[in-house]
């Protein structure tokens, strides 16, 4: 077992910079740190919302897309082949793969896994272009992609818990997936209320980012002190 002894410990030189300079640079990395604090609190507390109208139409989700779970393929992960078109799972790709079964605009959400319950990522999301699908997302495809986009971010924005099943494996199933009521306002609008979202979700990504530029920056700083 390896260990340092108390003659080590005590032989170890820290650089230590006079007091002045020593209250500069933890009043920087401090700075630093306020700001990676401010940017987690957008990124963890971030919740896309959408004010539902009354005077909205409701219509179950079977009604305005078609589910083509059917034509999903589940893929082990010893018999999958290398390739370059995305694999999805339940929270997005998993793989490459060398073939695809889905050339085409489709709206995935998730049908299993804890997920469903802690929501660290999108339960809905869409794909685009050659594509493999396993068992563990549902695949559905709508006559447009605004409104497809709407469901998405309206999924995305409510509480799904009455349509879970299965404690130690939650699962939203077909039945309940396709009678999910969905409020449809306006073409015009659901395009508004995507547009007013997509912009909100760009704005947590530059705080993602800015956590990221600053925990480099306080690394760097600690580097330069320790040489």
């Amino acid at each position: 077992m390896v260990h340092i002894t108390k003659g080590d410990f005590e032989r170890i030189k820290i650089p230590l910079p006079p007091l002045s300079v020593q209250q500069e640079i933890v009043a920087e990395i401090e700075g630093y740190q306020k700001i990676i604090d401010g940017a987690r609190q957008v990124v963890e507390n971030y919740k896309p919302r959408i004010k539902v109208d009354e005077g909205w139409e409701v219509v179950e989700l079977e009604d305005m897309c078609k589910n083509l779970d059917s034509k999903r393929k589940p893929v082990t992960k010893s018999d999958r082949k290398n390739g370059t078109y995305p694999y999805y799972g339940a929270s997005g790709i998993v793989d490459y793969v060398d073939d695809f079964i889905f050339n085409e605009e489709l709206l995935l959400i998730s049908e299993d896994g804890a997920n469903l319950i802690s929501r660290n990522t999108p339960i809905a999301f869409s794909i685009s272009g050659k594509t493999w699908v396993n068992n563990h997302a549902h695949v559905l495809r709508f006559k447009n992609i605004e409104t497809q986009k709407f469901v998405e971010v309206y999924l995305n924005s409510i509480n799904l818990e009455s349509y879970i099943t299965g404690c130690a494996q939650p699962k939203i199933n077909q039945d309940k997936l396709n009678k999910m009521p969905i409020p449809l306002p306006p073409l015009d609008v659901q395009k508004g209320i995507v547009a007013q979202i997509e912009e909100e979700q760009k704005l947590v990504e530059a705080n993602k980012e800015l956590i990221e530029l600053f925990e480099g920056k306080i690394k760097e700083k600690i580097a330069e002190v320790w040489g």
